[in-house]
């Protein structure tokens, strides 16, 4: 019986985890879980599995869970319990879900206590891969990706990694593929969350539209399966049926299938050296009509471009770009600028924050800071 702390357990990620480990309770015992702002959901699921701890990050909600919670689940509230609750002694494995730079430092705790990490939060290695892929080589943890495309990569390289040349991630382009760049100005966000094949937080849901979470793949898969960004490729692939393409020095190249589900990648990661059910259903081939692949079209994704050029800059410029783009994210969420206005406002703030070397958590978070800063006053200039 292993026990699961889910950070981020009221998002996609968070309740999908769920409902593989419902499949398994001999399997597994949820330990603690984490959310922001919703109690009301937390109380739900307080009440279904009684986890030994609930963390809100947000103080008043976490006043209301108290005051509607009548089991023994011991709440807190702050982001130190994440950290704490991470690295845990009786936390066996960490899904790692919070969004964005937020969920840094719990993983790099859990990381350095030696834990399994899932990680679904692309962050903490855009930020800080050098200083993530170090704890874990020192304390001897398991870092499991749980993005479809990477786990995918990471299934294919089990046999070996002997002779690998290349990897490409599959994109399946989004809400706008094919939508020519002179249309996207005045898309609404509804429009940019309203995802073909994957059900997710709205967040996502607009990099997916921008391409942005592929050019984040691209540097966590830098770290994760130590290549250089020559050596990982983006192909669009509308279905989502083939989640990654491994390439071999002989020719061969590797790919895992499977239905547009995060539920299996999410079920890997917890049963991973072994495989047990999911809850997701067969790919029958013979059902789907065609699969297409097309390269991206990086003048209407500059976002992935941006990305590109990021990972080429090295240090400090990966933490920059993410830091950009969530700022710019959460202000075209709000209205406040268009949706190319999100690439432009990333371009602008990686030419105006110097690209320093990042030694210390702490050197990562003053950058993330000031790029936020810096983001911010390009938006308010911007929209002035």
């Amino acid at each position: 019986m292993k026990n699961i702390t889910i950070l981020g357990a009221t998002g996609s990620i968070g309740l999908n985890t769920l409902s593989v480990i419902d499949l398994h309770p001999d399997k597994y015992c949820i330990f603690a879980l984490s959310a922001n702002t919703n109690w009301q959901k937390m109380l739900e699921l307080c009440h279904t599995y009684k986890p030994h701890y609930a963390v809100m990050v947000d103080a008043y909600a976490a006043e209301q869970l108290q005051n509607a919670l009548s089991s023994e689940t011991i709440v807190l509230s702050g982001e130190s319990t994440l950290v704490e609750l991470a690295a845990h002694e009786q936390t066996d494995y960490l899904m790692a879900a919070i969004v964005g730079a937020a969920g840094l430092a719990s993983t790099l705790a859990a990381a350095r206590a030696g834990k399994r990490i899932m990680l679904a939060n692309k962050e903490s290695l855009v930020l800080a891969g050098n200083l993530l892929i170090d704890a874990v080589k020192r304390s001897g943890a398991e870092l499991i990706p749980v993005d479809s495309e990477h786990s995918a990569v990471f299934q294919c390289l089990q046999g070996s990694t002997k002779g690998l040349s290349k990897v490409q991630l599959t994109a399946s382009g989004g809400p706008f593929l094919g939508v020519p760049l002179t249309k996207l100005a005045n898309v609404t966000p509804d429009e940019a969350c309203a995802h073909p094949n994957w059900s997710m937080g709205r967040k996502i849901s607009v990099d997916s539209a921008t391409m942005m979470n592929k050019g984040l793949e691209v540097i966590e898969a830098h770290f994760l399966f130590d290549l250089s960004h020559e050596n990982i490729d983006i192909v669009v692939h509308p279905q989502s049926i083939i989640h990654s393409f491994t390439y071999f020095d002989d020719g061969s190249v590797l790919s895992q299938l499977g239905l547009p589900d995060m539920r299996t990648a999410i079920s890997f990661a917890l049963s991973y050296p072994e495989r047990h059910s999911s809850g997701v259903g067969t790919l029958d081939l013979t059902q789907q009509k065609s699969l297409e692949f097309y390269p991206p079209n990086l003048e209407v994704f500059s976002c992935l471009r941006l990305a590109y050029e990021a990972i080429k800059a090295g240090k400090s410029a990966a933490g920059t770009l993410n830091a950009a783009n969530e700022i710019a994210v959460d202000a075209f969420l709000k209205n406040k600028i268009g949706f190319l206005g999100i690439s432009n406002a990333i371009e602008k703030t990686l030419e105006a924050v110097p690209v320093v070397s990042l030694d210390t958590l702490d050197d990562v978070m003053e950058n993330d800071l000031l790029s936020r800063q810096v983001a911010r006053s390009i938006i308010e200039t911007t929209c002035a």
